[in-house]
């Protein structure tokens, strides 16, 4: 430091001039010598007490540093390492070698251009000169009914909310309904499909179909190129159709649209029907039975030659009343005539015989009422059973006419309920014409490419080089 170069490491440490003497001094700022502070164990103008074997040992270590350092400020750096030992400090190590190109680190650069660079600039030649343009056409629709959601349907609302609803509504039906391979040959009829989306096959082999495909096929690709978008909760669903031509896909959208109502139409149809099917079951079930019943009174009033017994009965008792006032009558003639005339006489014979007469005549109507004897004027049937019988075929007639009301009732409000509940498609996007394309998106999947690559090749190095640390 203050101009003399330091004393090499094979020098004597007995000497207090030399390499000793640096001890007592260490570099402050601006290159000035400043003492050293004493150890607290040590007293001033006594040297350190150095430990047994400890100068061999940095020796032999400051002798192997100073082989590896070649450079001229080697001889201070390894001076500063000789005081640094002497004062009981750590060396140290000596700097790593300059790292160089080994085979593993080859093998793993060429993997990454085999995985990565090389299947990426194949995507990117595929889908520059070899891809085809697509155009797109976008149709929304949704399903309607005629009347307003009623409590019912506010409950099921919530039950499906809450998990618990397992019928699938309508728009489900027909989200499943596009992506049916009836779908597909409806389309099919109207549009040669296979021979649209094969006509770039084999140059765009990655989008195109291929020719000769089955009906399988032919659905499986439908679902590639007919895109949908349902959102459950409001019942909204879009289609989005590809094809190499924009009025392609106009049409194709137009045709899913077309279907669908149809089908929606139909579902409706199905509904309205079933409803109907079963009030007009009802009603025909009340009119046999209205029939059945009239058929029997009409039987009973055949064989009694009586419309109605209630009225015939009280005819009857009129006739009654009518003999007991004429038998009144003619016992009050024949007590006249017994006080003024004799037993004899012929007004006295005419008065009795007449009492005798009315007499039999009202035995005989009071024996009708509960006699069979037709000889007598009886009806066949004692009269409380007639009367019996016919007021159940009466019931059952009045009960069968209540049902056949009750039930053409149900008909006209099953009629106006299933007319509200009708469901119609309401298309709230029609099919667009597509401008320029879309699709394919050749950014997109050139960025989505490369990550999934570089993603496979760091798991497999990463693998590669687990297994080879173990083993």
């Amino acid at each position: 430091m203050d101009g003399k170069p330091d004393t090499p490491a094979g020098g004597s440490n007995d000497d207090p001039a030399g390499q000793g003497g640096h001890d007592s001094r260490e570099l402050g700022s601006g290159g000035s010598r400043r003492p050293a502070t004493p150890l607290a164990s040590e007293k001033p103008g006594q040297k350190p007490v150095r430990k047994p074997g400890l100068k061999v040992n940095i020796k032999e270590r400051l002798k192997s540093v100073g082989q590896l350092l070649d450079r001229p400020a080697a001889e201070s750096a390894h001076a500063l390492g000789n005081r640094a030992a002497r004062a009981g400090a750590l060396l140290v190590r000596p700097l790593a070698e300059r790292a160089r190109m080994q085979t593993r680190h080859r093998g793993l650069v060429g993997s990454f251009l085999v995985l990565v660079v090389v299947p990426l600039f194949l995507m990117m030649l595929y889908l520059g000169l070899l891809s085809i343009d697509q155009y797109s056409s976008t149709a929304g629709f949704t399903v309607r009914q005629e009347n307003a959601a009623s409590g019912s349907d506010i409950v099921g609302g919530l039950a499906q909310f809450a998990g618990g609803s397992g019928i699938a509504s309508d728009s489900d039906i027909l989200y499943a309904f596009i992506q049916s391979q009836e779908m597909v040959m409806a389309a099919n009829e109207q549009v040669n499909l296979r021979e649209h989306y094969s006509q770039s096959w084999p140059r765009d082999f990655a989008f195109a179909l291929w020719p000769g495909s089955t009906l399988e096929d032919l659905v499986w690709y439908w679902r590639r190129v007919v895109r949908l978008a349902y959102d459950s909760s409001s019942g909204l669903t879009e289609v989005e159709v590809l094809a190499y031509d924009p009025d392609t896909a106009q049409k194709i959208a137009s045709i899913i649209v077309t279907e669908s109502e149809k089908r929606i139409n139909e579902l409706s149809e199905q509904a309205r029907e079933d409803t109907l099917r079963h009030a007009r079951a009802d009603v025909e079930v009340a009119v046999e039975r209205l029939r059945e019943t009239r058929e029997a009174m009409t039987e009973f009033r055949s064989r009694t030659q009586i419309v109605d017994p209630a009225a015939d009965i009280q005819g009857r008792m009129g006739v009654m009343n009518n003999l007991q006032q004429q038998l009144a009558e003619a016992l009050i003639n024949y007590d006249l005539l017994h006080g003024t005339t004799r037993e004899n006489d012929p007004r006295m014979v005419t008065a009795r015989k007449r009492i005798d007469v009315i007499r039999e005549r009202i035995r005989i109507e009071r024996q009708t009422f509960a006699s069979n004897n037709t000889e007598t004027g009886g009806v066949g049937k004692d009269y409380p059973n007639l009367i019996s019988e016919y007021e159940s075929l009466n019931l059952d007639r009045e009960f069968a006419e209540e049902i056949y009301r009750a039930s053409l009732m149900a008909l006209e409000s099953a009629r106006d309920e299933a007319i509200r509940n009708s469901r119609y498609l309401a298309v709230y996007i029609k099919p667009t014409h597509a401008g320029s394309s879309q699709y394919p998106r050749r950014w997109l999947i050139f960025l989505l490419t490369g990550v999934f690559l570089l993603l496979i090749w760091s798991v497999g190095a990463l693998i590669y080089y687990s297994i080879r640390d173990r083993s």
